[in-house]
């Protein structure tokens, strides 16, 4: 396909001679979600699926940051390119991610084998930004080998995280008063690994055993997910967590789950999509907003009111001459 414009196309240039300018500008492009992002995603696409995605999350202050950054470190260590996607509170004024990526990851700031974005939710549920996928899939066909996605750790809502992940780490802190509160909600259903990390303070091991009595409570099938320990600040036990993670990695690319977790992700993706697509179609074609307040006033109900917009949106792309997709 064409590019729609030569912004575009020396975009994708740029994006594919890993250039941190040409980046930088593509990944704003797909959150602002320019008429250039479809077109440039449907370029990279077919040449992403290579980089191995894990997730870290966590609650506020558990040290998601400063793991981040230490795992970054084991695995420039290896030779390995690293892209962190740190997934931040929006801004109320201005729209932006509150927390910038040099403020919290400075020592990786000059590393030309590390990338580092700050993303806003910008009202996503579930700490992930709308674009955090498409970004995802950028820096993966960019050629970077390791990407890792920080996400806010806004409790509940955090499960969202298995949607864009290969891998979900969950971090927890002693002394939270209830270590059991990390994995409550649905967290505990979606981590691949736990990690007790700040494990120098007092009540480390007591965390361990409260995690390691919670999952023998839960009845989920399989293998239990490990629990580490670590001291990110000084990087104790983050090789450890490393060799974790690409070993469950080995065994899901022998074992299919891999392949798996990847077409659910495409599946959650394409739905979500199309009820976008189809909310702005209602917005933009019926003028939802007048028909939610003649549904108000005649008291039809959501149900009913769903009907009538769905059938006429798709009426509306049925008509002789209208364009459809």
């Amino acid at each position: 396909m064409t590019a729609p414009n030569e912004m575009a196309a020396d975009l994708l240039a740029g994006v594919l001679a890993r250039n941190r300018r040409a980046l930088g500008r593509a990944l704003s492009v797909l959150e602002d979600r320019t008429k250039e992002a479809s077109w440039l995603l449907g370029q990279l696409y077919a040449l992403s699926g290579n980089a191995r995605v894990v997730g870290i999350t966590g609650p506020p202050g558990c040290g998601k940051s400063t793991l981040v950054e230490a795992l970054t470190k084991s695995y420039r260590g290896l030779g390995l390119s690293v892209g962190i996607l740190a997934v931040d509170p929006t801004s109320p004024y201005t729209g932006g991610a509150l927390l910038g990526d040099r403020v919290r990851m400075q020592a990786l700031a000059t590393d030309s084998g590390v990338f580092i974005r700050s993303m806003a939710t910008r009202g996503a549920m579930g700490g992930l930004a709308l674009a955090t996928r498409d970004s995802v899939d950028l820096l993966d066909a960019a050629g970077y080998d390791r990407i890792l996605v920080e996400t806010v750790g806004v409790g509940q809502d955090e499960v969202d995280v298995i949607r864009t992940v290969d891998e979900v780490i969950v971090v927890t802190v002693p002394g939270l008063g209830d270590e059991i509160q990390a994995i409550k909600a649905g967290i505990m259903e979606i981590a691949d690994i736990f990690v007790v990390n700040k494990a120098d303070r007092p009540g480390a091991e007591l965390a361990v055993r409260d995690l390691r009595a919670a999952l023998e409570m839960a009845e989920a099938e399989g293998v239990k997910p490990p629990i580490l320990t670590t001291v990110a600040s000084e990087g104790d036990g983050v090789d450890d967590l490393r060799e974790n993670i690409e070993q469950r990695y080995d065994a899901m690319e022998s074992n299919g789950d891999l392949l798996r977790r990847r077409f659910l992700h495409l599946r959650l993706r394409v739905e979500n999509i199309l009820q976008r697509r189809i909310l702005a179609a209602a917005a933009d074609l019926l003028d939802l907003e007048a028909e939610l307040v003649i549904a108000w006033e005649q008291r039809t109900d959501p149900y009913t009111l769903a009907d009538r917009l769905f059938a006429g949106v798709l009426s509306h792309y049925g008509e002789p001459g209208r364009p459809r997709g």
